[in-house]
């Protein structure tokens, strides 16, 4: 019997504190939906990526660390610069090897020279 009482009271008080807090509740607004923190992308979109770019990229944290699609399309970008970068080296160390070959591969007019010499 004791414990039938104890439960009702119990019952009483949690119904009493959630009509106040609905009913008190009222006089204010309720707060704002708050924005979710999204990337605020420092990446310069008019000029190719430098090291110091990358050193100041931060990510927003979310619920279980960071934005995936946030991360992803950084690291997509840096890749895709990083790429295009490789590329241009190659081709310009190519041409560099070209231009050394046709300094140093002789003329058919440079043996008569020598001769002459």
């Amino acid at each position: 019997m004791v414990m039938f009482l104890f439960l009702v009271v119990a019952l009483a008080v949690v119904v009493a504190a959630v009509t106040l807090a609905v009913v008190g509740g009222g006089e204010r607004p309720p707060l704002p939906e708050a924005a979710p923190e999204r990337l605020q992308d420092h990446l310069p979109p008019d000029r190719p990526l430098d090291r110091a770019d990358v050193e100041r990229l931060r990510f927003p944290l979310a619920l279980r660390g960071y934005r995936m699609a946030d991360v992803d399309d950084a690291l997509g970008r840096l890749g895709a610069e990083l790429a295009e970068r490789d590329a241009r080296i190659a081709d310009l160390e190519a041409a560099l090897a070209g231009a050394r070959a046709a300094a140093h591969r002789p003329t058919p007019d440079q043996p008569a020279r020598e001769a002459e010499r």
